[in-house]
Parts: C-alpha cells; structure tokens; sequence
C-alpha cells in the first residue's frame, strides 16, 4: 500500500510548525508558507493601517477605513495580475521553456496570495473602524482560503519528505534543443496511473540529469503522489532494512512511496567505468529474507534511475533493461532518455514559478 498523507499526519506537522524553535530543529517547507502568508496578511494589514491613519483626516472613521482597505486590496490585485499575465501573455517568455509551467497550479497560487492579501486589509479595516460590510467580507474570506491553504500545506508536506537536493520545477529545466518524442517520453511518464514505471536518464557529467529527476519528481510531489529521493549507496543500505516502520520521523519510506528517484547510480563522462552495474545493483537487491520484499517494490513502483552515459557498444541500456524484466517488470513500462547529445544547462526561468512562496 502506497503512502497517503492523512488527517492525523497534517495535524502533527502543523503541531511541530508552531511549537518549537528554528534556531535547533532548521526550517520546513510547511513553516516557510505558514511564514509567507503570515506575510502576505500583513502587507494587506499594514498599508490598511496607514492609509487609514491618512484618510481619516478627510473622511469619517467608518468610510477611511473601508476606503483603504479597498484600496490596498485594488493595488495587490493590479500587482498580482499583473505578476502572473505578464509572462503567460509574453510570446518571448513562452519560448523559453521545454516543458511549459502549470498555468492552472500557479493561477490557484495567485489567488491564494490575493485571499491573504485582502484578509489583511479587512482585518486592519475592522480594528481601526468597525463596519458590517468589513466583517461580512472578511468571513467570506475566511470560508473560502481554508480549502487553499489545506491544499498547499499539505502540498508542502508532500515536497518536503522526500528530500529533494534543491527545489525545481519542470518548466524551469531549460535545453538548447530536445526531440518532441523525448518530451513526450518524460510526459508520458507524468500522466501514467499506472505503478510500475520505470524511465532510465542517461547522460554525462552536467547534462542535466539529476535537475530533470528532480523536477520530474517535484510535479509528481505537486500532485500528492509520495516520493523519496536517494542516491544509489544509500539505497544499498535501505535494501537492508525488514521493518518499514522503524523510522519513526519519516511519513513513509522508499517501500511506501509511489515514486522513487535513485540518483548518483554512475556519475557518466569523464569517468568512463560503471561503478555500478545492473547486475551488481541486482545482488543488492536480493540480500537476505528481504529480496521478495524488494523485488516487489522495485516492480511496483515508479522510478526514476538517473546512470551515466549510455554506451551503446556496452548495452548499458539494454542491460539495465533486462535486469528489471528479469524481476517481473514489463517491457512496454520502460522508457529510456539519453541526454548526452543535447547541450544542456539547467537555468531558472524568467518567471517565478511562485513554489518556493
């Protein structure tokens, strides 16, 4: 059974986020956006506060307060309009990306702000002048952000267990050139809902593999599918372990998750000899009472394997191939990429794809 994060789970993490300390336990994902939108509530309460304290000199109580809570609300919705239809609308910043931006998941984002924004201002509008229509507006509010912000924290929860090495979307993996069958490929590896998947990325040193790994997996994460990220050592000694429950400040491990990167398997050019080779990752798997249990997982689930170049004179490729088809894995579910052909550099794109916020 894969991993789902629960009620309980959410509750717990919240628990840790609001009791305890930075300077000794480092910061989470779900504490940065609990932080951001504390943020974002007081930019809509502070230029309230102001505006009020300048307006009242010309108005009644009643009128500046509600006027500048709607003023302040007008400004961050013009900002944030502007913010997200500049480069939706941009033909240049279109170009740019390999994989385009999930327009629909950044737009809720923006709304999301935009609730935060305007809750500020009704609050500050009440506390300095209280009116019947701040109120009623400001409840509205408050029904509507609680679905938001349940989907984002618990989106947060998502991309924190499994450890990424950075943060990194899709959109923001950049290449000079790639086939649209390879895009297709890696597409094809998102949408399946199926388990069992297994894509192979080649390439050498700085072709961008790892980052597309990672961001593959970061939309996947974004859809509330559980992943853990791991190099193919560490992995080694998870082979080891009988007990899945024994982490006890883990929500889940590599045998619960639905989507497995294994990272770092062979670093590729200039280090031309394999140090791990499929039949040598094979024994590993079969150690002691837990190969079944291994042999199982590796079946079931969708990974990731991000190896070295794909030498075809060695038939690294379709070696890797045959060693999961000899553990039951079918061929029709296996898809390769070599990115040693593409000059690559994986930069940020021009637009911020607003996860981190």
């Amino acid at each position: 059974m894969k991993k789902v994060i629960t009620g309980k789970d959410i509750v717990r993490q919240l628990k840790a986020d609001l009791i305890g300390k930075d300077s000794y336990r480092g910061v989470t994902l779900t504490y940065t956006w609990l932080a951001n939108q504390f943020g974002h509530f007081s930019l809509g309460f502070i230029p309230t506060f102001v505006g009020y304290l300048i307006l009242k000199r010309h108005f009644s109580e009643q009128q500046a307060s509600l006027y500048a809570a709607l003023a302040v609300s007008l400004f961050w919705l013009t900002f944030e309009i502007f913010n997200f239809l500049g480069p939706l609308l941009s033909s240049k910043s279109r170009s740019t990306y390999v994989f385009q931006p999930a327009w629909g998941n950044i737009a809720f984002d923006t709304i999301t702000d935009l609730m935060y924004f305007w809750s500020g201002a009704l609050m500050a509008s009440i506390l300095c002048a209280y009116t019947t229509t701040a109120l009623i507006a400001l409840l509205i509010l408050t029904v509507l952000v609680l679905y938001p912000a349940y989907y984002w924290y618990l989106t947060k929860m998502y991309l924190q267990v499994p450890s990424y090495p950075f943060q990194f979307r899709l959109s923001q993996w950049s290449t000079e050139y790639i086939p649209e069958e390879d895009i297709a490929l890696v597409r094809r590896f998102l949408d399946n809902e199926e388990q069992g998947m297994h894509l192979f990325l080649f390439g050498p040193k700085r072709s961008g593999k790892t980052s597309l790994s990672v961001a593959i997996a970061t939309e996947l994460s974004i859809r509330h599918q559980s992943a853990v990220y791991t190099s193919a050592m560490k992995l080694y000694c998870m082979f080891f372990e009988h007990d899945d429950d024994s982490a006890a400040n883990v929500l889940w491990t590599w045998r619960k998750a639905s989507i497995l990167v294994i990272d770092d398997i062979n670093p590729g050019d200039p280090i031309k000899e394999d140090i791990i080779t499929p039949e040598r990752f094979l024994s590993f798997v079969d150690t002691f009472s837990t190969n079944d249990i291994n042999r199982t997982v590796l079946r079931q689930t969708n990974v990731i394997w991000v190896l070295g170049d794909d030498d075809v004179s060695r038939k690294l490729s379709e070696r890797w191939q045959d060693m999961l088809t000899g553990i039951g894995v079918e061929k029709e579910k296996l898809l390769s990429l070599n990115l040693q052909l593409y000059s690559q550099a994986p930069v940020k794109a021009e637009y911020d794809l607003r996860m981190q916020s």
